[in-house]
């Protein structure tokens, strides 16, 4: 399967079922709908945006044979009340694997933390460096979906064509005088299964993506995105074995001016990102 595949996604905002993966120069618009005018060098930029989330995605579904078992147990009873986007009580976990949280506690609000967290690390800049890239990839999945991935995460990340239309250079390096980002911001979680060894979690979110600095054709934008993870009880830690991504919700953008290329380059610079949510 490739990049350009479609895979079923129930409940899509898009009114499709299906999600999709717009590559860079097609066609199409992921909101789906019309967008405020003044910002159509954006466009392209949005789109790649859903190429890199799903690139891990994509990359899963390629191999990944039938799976004859039972589902997860549902969670909870028939008409019971959705929990409010908040804090939880429980105290953030004490330890790291590879600079990324871990430890979580085998329940629902462990693994609603475990998919928020690894959403940041996945849709992390550092991605692009091999390096870094196997030690998430071998933290945040099961070890047998990890060793099944690795060497396709490595082709798909390191392609010059894809690289190259994302602004970046065959090393996954941003052009001199200016910086790279891209930051997955988790604005609330959602439980939809639950058993003692499985779950199912969905992670709404933001994710600002682009090349910050002068003369830059891909300048930094957002993003919205609703990810599910299966993930699975391993090795006394939840660990991802599947996902898949749609778009939005998306909130209605209010009629703020652009920050300028310097305040942007600054801002990445001096705001540091979040390494534990929720």
């Amino acid at each position: 399967m490739s990049l350009g595949d479609e895979h079923g996604a129930s409940g899509d905002y898009g009114g499709s079922g299906q999600t999709r993966t717009h590559l860079p120069g097609t066609s199409g618009d992921i909101y789906g709908g019309a967008r405020r005018g003044g910002r159509s060098s954006s466009r392209g930029l949005v789109t790649v945006v859903g190429v890199i989330v799903l690139l891990i995605a994509a990359i899963a579904f390629a191999n990944r044979g039938g799976d004859d078992s039972a589902p997860p147990e549902k969670n909870g009873t028939a008409g019971a009340q959705i929990a409010p986007t908040a804090p939880t009580g429980d105290q953030p976990v004490q330890t790291t694997s590879n600079g990324i949280p871990s430890g979580y506690a085998q329940t629902e609000q462990g693994a609603e933390s475990a998919a928020a967290n690894y959403s940041v690390a996945l849709g992390s800049a550092e991605m692009f460096d091999k390096a870094r890239r196997q030690e998430i990839v071998t933290t945040v999945y099961a070890p047998d979906v990890a060793a099944a991935r690795q060497a396709d995460l490595d082709r798909a990340y390191s392609s010059e064509e894809f690289l190259t239309n994302i602004g970046l250079d065959k090393n996954g390096a941003a052009p001199k005088g200016q910086s790279f980002v891209s930051r997955v911001i988790p604005v609330g979680t959602k439980v939809t299964a639950f058993s003692n060894d499985k779950a199912t979690v969905e992670v709404w979110y933001t994710s600002l993506f682009g090349l910050s600095g002068e003369n830059s054709t891909n300048p930094v934008s957002e993003s919205w995105y609703t990810t599910t993870y299966q993930l699975a009880w391993t090795a006394d830690d939840w660990k991802v074995t599947d996902f898949q991504q749609k778009d939005g919700p998306v909130p209605v953008g209010r009629d703020q001016r652009a920050s300028t290329a310097d305040d942007m380059t600054k801002a990445v610079e001096e705001y540091g990102g979040f390494t534990y949510a929720r």
